[in-house]
């Protein structure tokens, strides 16, 4: 079986506010997601979200269900976003294949049931990111190439946050339930993503790094505007975001993000902004 999974269950502001750096860690940072011939999948109890990563080399690779989820198949309550950030490989579900380049991205919904991932070279692998929400009801199988996302262009060299935002996995898009997913840009030069910083109670995020140089590195930071902390974070790992956090990075090269997200609504927009100089 090529598939591991763990479980995260939810944390309160107040055990949050106690955390040491290995407690908080341990709580909201994924750090083995891309491992070759294996599936690696974190179940968060925030939204019920899925975090997850398959690079496959040897031989294609099947998505099973995990024990958290006690179905018969991973889809069968659940939708699935992937977006391939290595070259070339193919999602096959029930027996209809779909290539995806570099940073395309593939939407599964509910009730599809074999769903196998390869690579065209086992010499470049693909490395497929895996984001999975509940879903309500099924909706058509699509795929987003580069040239299908929404780009959005925000922040300036001025503020050290000039960054270029696609809209992947969206309603506006494509057919969802409620997961979301897209992907950041950071520009050279600049260093923050998210800011200014906000929160949405209304939904969780997952922010997955990479494009990270071996010896640069992410600061993510977490918690209440009022009570903030880190995480420092390295190349191909990802940061559970709870409802009540901000989400904010800043990195000491350029790096690219993909965020999704999970909770009451779709509204993209539906957010509460945090005064920079407010911050604590």
């Amino acid at each position: 079986m090529n598939n591991q999974s763990e479980v995260r269950y939810a944390s309160s502001p107040r055990e949050v506010k106690c955390m040491n750096t290995e407690e908080l860690r341990n709580a909201f940072l994924i750090k083995n997601i891309m491992t070759q011939d294996a599936i690696n999948l974190v179940y968060s109890h925030y939204d019920r979200f899925i975090t997850g990563g398959v690079v496959p080399v040897n031989t294609s690779i099947s998505l099973e269900s995990i024990d958290a989820l006690k179905s018969e198949n991973f889809l069968d309550r659940r939708e699935l976003g992937i977006i391939n950030i290595g070259n070339e490989g193919t999602v096959t579900v029930d027996g209809t294949s779909y290539v995806l380049g570099s940073k395309e991205a593939l939407y599964v919904g509910k009730g599809n049931k074999d769903v196998q991932f390869s690579s065209t070279s086992s010499d470049s692998p693909a490395q497929f990111y895996l984001n999975s929400t509940p879903a309500h009801t099924s909706y058509p199988i699509k795929k987003i190439g580069i040239n299908d996302v929404e780009t959005i262009e925000l922040g300036a060299p001025e503020t050290a946050n000039a960054r270029t935002l696609r809209k992947y996995i969206v309603n506006s898009v494509v057919d969802v339930c409620q997961l979301q997913m897209g992907m950041t840009t950071i520009k050279p030069g600049s260093s923050w993503n998210t800011m200014p910083a906000h929160v949405h109670d209304r939904r969780m995020e997952v922010y997955f790094y990479f494009e990270v140089s071996e010896d640069q590195a992410v600061c993510h930071f977490m918690g209440e505007p009022q009570e903030t902390r880190h995480i420092w974070m390295a190349n191909n790992q990802a940061v559970i975001s709870p409802p009540w956090s901000i989400h904010a990075g800043s990195g000491t090269s350029d790096y690219t993000f993909i965020w999704g997200m999970a909770g009451e609504n779709l509204d993209y927009g539906d957010m509460d902004h945090c005064k920079t100089n407010e911050l604590r």
